[in-house]
């Protein structure tokens, strides 16, 4: 049996661990289960948000068929989250209002015209960049004048008038 004066550090309590960080949810960087798990999570919130906001008519049941619409509902889970489940933050005492105008924005974009009767279409396929695309993004970063010409701020005479006004002798 081990003595307390042996170990006098055993007395005092371990240090509390803070809580975790909430995680950003990068779909691609998922792995697959971990993707599955998270999309369940996220179908659980959204069947809630469409009920509690009446959103049905706004957000079409194959919404996770959408990617779009996927990232557009996970970046306001993840709001929701650090809003109501989060510490309270000062300044942000009107987090859950400003949660609920950001649902709002939001709301036209997770509207899609093709779905809205109620039977899933898929969107139109991407077009295919056309052949020298890459060669000619790299022929512009080397020659446009918007990421050749030399750095200037637009309000670089302001801040040398601001900072000679500092310099200037009492």
């Amino acid at each position: 049996m081990s003595d307390a004066l042996d170990n006098p550090a055993s007395l005092w309590p371990a240090p509390a661990k803070p809580p975790p960080e909430p995680q950003r949810w990068v779909w691609a960087a998922m792995k697959p289960p971990e993707r599955r798990q998270r999309l369940r999570e996220l179908a659980g919130w959204v069947d809630w948000l469409r009920r509690t906001f009446e959103l049905h008519n706004n957000i079409p049941p194959c919404w996770y068929q959408h990617p779009p619409v996927v990232e557009h509902l996970t970046a306001l889970y993840v709001g929701w989250l650090r809003t109501y489940a989060g510490e309270r933050a000062a300044g942000r005492e009107l987090a859950e209002g400003d949660w609920i105008n950001t649902l709002h924005n939001f709301t036209p974009r997770l509207q899609l015209a093709a779905c809205a009767s109620g039977r899933h279409q898929d969107p139109p396929p991407l077009v295919a960049p056309p052949p020298g695309a890459d060669e000619a993004f790299e022929v512009y970063l080397l020659t446009a004048d918007t990421t050749t010409a030399a750095a200037a701020h637009p309000a670089a005479a302001e801040l040398a008038r601001r900072t000679a006004e500092q310099q200037t002798p009492l």
